[in-house]
């Protein structure tokens, strides 16, 4: 496990994940069970779990042990059950890609940048 591979993947989570967490929670839960910090914590200790998740156990079981533990994660900060949890996480994973493909058809994304 590389730890700056891990800061930056929790800096990257933070810019990128933790904003479209925290809009979805507060769509579906409300402002007073979601807040940004909790979506901040949410990715961090996500992020985390995840790579040593990802050390330790197989590919398939890692995901399935990772979506549970994200599930856990959005169910607890977010005060939510189990099933708005996953709504919440779905819902964001769609947000997401749509603002990527967005970005994608007005040209702003990684191949612009010159990487």
């Amino acid at each position: 496990m590389d730890l700056i591979a891990l800061l930056i993947q929790i800096v990257v989570g933070i810019i990128f994940v933790a904003p479209i967490l925290w809009l979805v929670g507060r769509a579906l839960v409300g402002g007073q069970k979601a807040k940004f910090t909790d979506a901040i914590w949410i990715v961090v200790l996500g992020t985390i779990i995840g790579a040593v998740v990802g050390v330790f156990v197989g590919s398939l079981i890692s995901a399935i042990i990772m979506f549970v533990v994200w599930l856990a994660l959005i169910k607890h900060f977010f005060d939510s059950g189990w099933l708005k949890a996953f709504a919440i996480a779905l819902l964001a994973v769609i947000v997401f890609i749509v603002i990527i493909a967005v970005l994608a058809i007005i040209g702003i994304g990684i191949l612009s940048l010159g990487f």
